[in-house]
């Protein structure tokens, strides 16, 4: 598309097939949703989809990783560091996501968690491996060792991700807050000695 993506009319375009794809998907399998259940849904022609998105699968995409980082701005801010109470944050959202999701996309949430898993793990990857970075004080550590961040980022946002979902997917059998209490210190023990 020649138009830029902060243009208004695209951010409209783009947020209306968004709604009418979420929409969908509440009602319908994915693999069962065409491009014009989508289109008919908006009340927009097909060249209009194909010139915001390839197809559903690039739109599906875009409406996981808009939709989580939603529910990161809600609870995250920009001048946050690795900590305690951000990584509370991040569990909180992981559970009130997978939650939300089941709950919202009941006959697509197990066909689409392979998509869903792959996106938001590297959603948490980048979060978490910024927090590191600004809370880290150890600057000789960033200078000589970004491999081990990563690594780690890598490790706590599956683990994170992971821990939320099967507590999801095994029917929410404690309160997020009483699992988050219980995975916290395993995190901040383990993570804490490293990079402080």
């Amino acid at each position: 598309m020649t138009t830029k993506k902060n243009d208004p009319r695209v951010m409209r375009t783009r947020q209306l097939l968004q709604d009418s794809f979420t929409s969908l998907i509440r009602e319908k399998d994915f693999k069962d949703i065409t491009v014009r259940d989508i289109t008919e849904k908006a009340t927009v022609n097909r060249a209009t989809f194909y010139a915001h998105f390839a197809d559903k699968y690039e739109l599906l995409d875009f409406t996981i990783t808009n939709t989580f980082r939603d529910y990161l701005r809600q609870r995250l801010n920009c001048h946050d560091v690795f900590n305690q109470e951000s990584i509370t944050n991040i569990l909180l959202i992981m559970c009130d996501y997978h939650k939300d999701l089941s709950s919202r996309c009941q006959r697509s949430y197990q066909s689409l968690r392979p998509i869903i898993e792959s996106k938001i793990i590297e959603e948490l990857q980048n979060v978490i491996f910024h927090l590191l970075l600004k809370g880290n004080k150890n600057t000789s550590f960033l200078d000589d060792d970004r491999e081990l961040l990563k690594t780690i980022s890598t490790l706590l946002s599956w683990s994170i991700y992971g821990a939320a979902y099967t507590w999801n997917n095994d029917g929410r059998k404690i309160s997020a807050e009483e699992l988050i209490s219980k995975t916290i210190p395993i995190i901040m023990n383990g993570v804490g000695k490293l990079i402080s």
